[in-house]
């Protein structure tokens, strides 16, 4: 682990709100990462921004009425603010239509093209007669040649998921109009060339998943394709080029270099050189595993193109997709809830706590439940977290006036309860750098439970030899907790510490300084109240309803 970090997640498409699948896999495994690393003593920040360009915005902007421009920053005002709501605290959210990004891109390709990693071909596309424009991507709908599915895009059937070397009885998806087939010259990113290099870099970074790194070696192995970089469109990131007027970059040439560029412009902006703190950090892209292609092959190939100008990543943590009720997840098919609407209904520490505890660093698809996410709430959350802090520190009120008392002589029980405050610190941190973020909260809990049993074992109320230890130990495992808990559900965290009766916030105290019992004797606490409320069965089936899709 270097002492400084940037960590990136896969951008967000400005093209509709944020639901629960959007998060799952990216936002919030980076943004429980980036709270550890701070923790840490690492200068780590979390920079991303919103994913602006692409025919589905041009689409739905135009049927809205709105220029782009305006669209997409309707779109990155909103995620900001409900990715804000959930907690996810990015150091900088950004715009891939940005000025700098844009120059960034541009100076990428230049370079590319200037070491012989470019080259032009002419190329046939669907062309609408009517509507007087070349018609690539979203632009085109069609029946599915594989599965036959119908009102499917051409770079992609929504049913079965397979991208379709040609859609079946094509139609203009602006007029409804047969499209004809017309010639374009296009440019194209030589990937091919930098099948050596890939390999090399796969094979030395151990940090890479090896499960993800096999079967990307496989398909190196079997020959990479050049990829079309150009699209035919208004709306992108012009070519610099004097005889590629009218035409913008394909989206995945441009979105992931806005990694950088945003970075570079928010370290810059602090006095920080941002092009050297890159290169001398750990860099983390925190993907689904829908873009395993586009993270491992094509920015790494064009970070190599440009002499490896900005390091490549450290670490791509990739996980699986978000199902609802064990099926896929579907916008079109209205079959997902809003983040937004959610967190109307439930604190966001809640849906933090169940996502990730749900979600394993695999690609393995996770399931939200309703039923399941009940039953961890109150059971985990409430019953065992919340029982063992308001016990320990509702007693201590009830029982020493809210002042910790000066411990007795330590029994057997009591020496296995130090040793467990003692190790949690090595022991988690071990789990959160390796990102197993499911396993470190696992072991948190196990903590708390830890816990719960050895105040009901110690029967502090009866006021026998060893209550003083027993409070003593316990509201310092409660401090534990809370330093532990941050990274996770960091609202809750800071309830714990203020309850604690601790100045300032959680997230300013060392990772380190968890495993100390730094709690002294005529400490005095904070107010003690219940940290969660339960959640209630008809209440949630009440809010299934109103919150998304049912069955």
């Amino acid at each position: 682990m270097r002492d400084k970090a940037i960590i990136t997640s896969a951008l967000p498409y400005a093209n509709g709100e944020i639901h629960l699948g959007h998060v799952a896999s990216t936002y919030l495994p980076a943004d429980v990462t980036t709270r550890f690393l701070k923790q840490k003593g690492v200068e780590a920040y979390y920079i991303c921004a919103s994913d602006d360009f692409g025919t589905p915005i041009l689409i739905q902007s135009e049927k809205e009425g709105k220029n782009p421009s305006e669209y997409v920053a309707y779109w990155n005002k909103r995620d900001y603010e409900d990715f804000t709501a959930f907690g996810i605290d990015f150091d900088f959210f950004y715009h891939t239509s940005s000025s700098e990004n844009i120059k960034f891109v541009q100076y990428v390709f230049d370079k590319l093209n200037a070491a012989g990693h470019i080259y032009k071909k002419e190329i046939i596309q669907f062309y609408c007669n009517n509507d007087k424009k070349f018609l690539p991507d979203r632009y085109v709908k069609g029946i599915c040649p594989y599965c036959k599915a119908e009102d499917q895009y051409s770079d992609l059937c929504e049913s079965c998921g397979r991208v379709p070397d040609e859609i079946s009885n094509p139609k203009c998806a602006i007029c409804g109009s047969i499209p004809t087939k017309e010639k374009t010259n296009h440019y194209f990113f030589r990937l091919k060339n930098f099948e050596d290099s890939l390999s090399k870099w796969l094979d030395k970074n151990e940090n890479l998943q090896k499960d993800v790194k096999k079967y990307v070696q496989n398909w190196i192995k079997s020959g990479l394709v050049d990829w079309d970089i150009t699209r035919d469109i208004t709306w992108g990131v012009p070519i610099p080029l004097g005889e590629a007027k009218g035409k913008v970059f394909y989206g995945w040439f441009d979105n992931h270099l806005a990694y950088i560029s945003s970075s570079i412009k928010f370290l810059d902006e602090k006095g920080i050189n941002g092009k050297e703190f890159w290169n001398a950090a750990d860099i983390y892209h925190f993907i689904g595993k829908d873009i395993v292609y586009h993270h491992y092959l094509f920015l790494p190939a064009m970070r190599l193109g440009i002499e490896e100008e900005y390091k490549l990543p450290d670490y791509i943590p990739t996980r699986g997709h978000l199902t609802l009720q064990s099926k896929k997840i579907s916008k079109s098919r209205n079959w997902y809830i809003g983040l937004k609407e959610f967190l109307e209904y439930y604190p966001a520490d809640y849906l933090r706590y169940y996502l990730v505890a749900i979600n394993p660093y695999s690609q393995d698809d996770l399931n939200f439940d309703w039923n399941d996410f009940t039953t961890r709430i109150n059971s985990e959350l409430i019953g065992n977290l919340g029982n063992f802090v308001n016990r320990a520190l509702g007693f201590t009120k009830k029982a020493f006036m809210g002042k910790v008392p000066e411990p007795d002589e330590f029994d057997d029980m009591d020496k296995d309860a130090e040793i467990k405050i003692k190790k949690m610190s090595g022991e988690i941190e071990t789990l959160m750098e390796q990102n197993h973020l499911d396993r470190a909260l696992k072991k948190i809990m196990e903590f708390s439970s830890f816990f719960n049993q050895y105040f009901q074992h110690k029967e502090p109320w009866k006021k026998e030899p060893g209550t003083s230890t027993c409070v003593y130990l316990s509201v310092n495992a409660a401090r534990s907790l809370s330093i532990l808990l941050y990274s996770f559900i960091p609202n809750s965290s800071q309830k714990i510490w203020v309850q604690l009766g601790l100045q300032g916030s959680v997230k300013d105290f060392k990772w380190d300084s968890l495993s100390n019992l730094e709690i002294k004797p005529g400490h005095c606490l904070g107010d003690v109240s219940p940290i969660f409320s339960k959640v209630e069965q008809d209440e949630t089936e009440k809010y299934k309803k109103q919150l998304g899709p049912s069955e």
